[in-house]
């Protein structure tokens, strides 16, 4: 009974980072856009939030730094895949491919360091971050669901002409769409280095931006289900964790591989069955 408390504790601490980018993908794929460098974004949010975290000692500005640079980062794929129709694939690798390369040279001109910043004072309340990182992918699935906001996200999703056609804007509500995962993304990479950790280590997201959209396929682009598929991909990882302290009789890499294994099952079980948004990934041409 104590291990499943552990392992279910432990499932709410580790769930955020996945679970809002998660739901943050639904947002910008119910608009039409993929957005497969979600990895990149929390990447660049989580190296932003902790390094305003240790020169100002304030995790929640750290976490606000987060959230914007993951926004601003997602401009630029708004950009090449609403204005200038590129390849919304190639584009997320590369923001994926920049986020990686540029968190490991500021790191180096920073702080001189090759692999981690500095550890900055552990004083954010995990309690209430947690609180409104659960409470904002709820809310979510009601703004998209209940309100015109969301009737109009998803009616641009799945045919933009007959919406276009009515006089809403395509364009405005897909860079909505992408800017907001964007953000989603920055925040669950700020929680993991000013909350989990305190500070930022190189590659640090390791996959969850992946995650998160497997997620997001699991969850049949519904930000509640998304949610729940994140919990789950989450306990994975957290009785991966809890092997891996208690020395159980498995190889350490093995139980490294848990969250990866069961990304891959689920991928290869749902992603014929779950059908995403018609207009996902097509540019839309007036």
């Amino acid at each position: 009974m104590e291990t499943i408390k552990i392992l279910l504790q432990q499932t709410i601490i580790l769930a955020p980072p996945i679970l809002i980018t998660a739901v943050g993908a639904c947002l910008c794929e119910l608009s039409g856009v993929v957005n497969i460098g979600l990895e990149g974004m929390m990447l660049s949010g989580a190296f932003a939030a902790a390094v305003v975290n240790i020169y100002t000692g304030n995790p929640y500005l750290g976490i606000l730094f987060g959230i914007i640079i993951g926004g601003l980062i997602s401009v630029i794929h708004a950009v090449i895949s609403i204005n200038l129709k590129g390849n919304q694939i190639v584009s997320g690798v590369a923001i994926n491919l920049f986020a990686v390369s540029i968190t490991g040279f500021l790191i180096k001109a920073i702080f001189n360091s090759a692999g981690s910043t500095p550890s900055a004072p552990n004083t954010a309340n995990k309690l209430l971050v947690l609180i409104i990182i659960y409470s904002l992918a709820i809310l979510t699935y009601f703004v998209v669901y209940k309100t015109v906001f969301g009737l109009r996200l998803r009616s641009i999703g799945e045919h933009p002409l007959a919406a276009d056609t009515v006089g809403i804007s395509v364009y405005k509500y897909r860079y909505m769409g992408v800017i907001l995962s964007g953000m989603f993304a920055g925040l669950g990479g700020a929680y993991m280095s000013t909350v989990v950790l305190q500070q930022f280590i190189t590659n640090m997201s390791a996959g969850r931006g992946f995650i998160a959209l497997a997620a997001m396929i699991f969850g049949k682009w519904n930000p509640l289900g998304a949610i729940l598929a994140s919990l789950l991909f989450a306990f994975g990882q957290a009785f991966s964790d809890y092997s891996k302290s208690n020395a159980l009789a498995v190889p350490q890499q093995f139980l490294t591989m848990i969250p990866y294994i069961l990304t891959l099952i689920v991928l290869v079980g749902f992603i014929g069955k779950a059908i995403p948004p018609k207009a996902s990934g097509k540019p839309y041409e007036k």
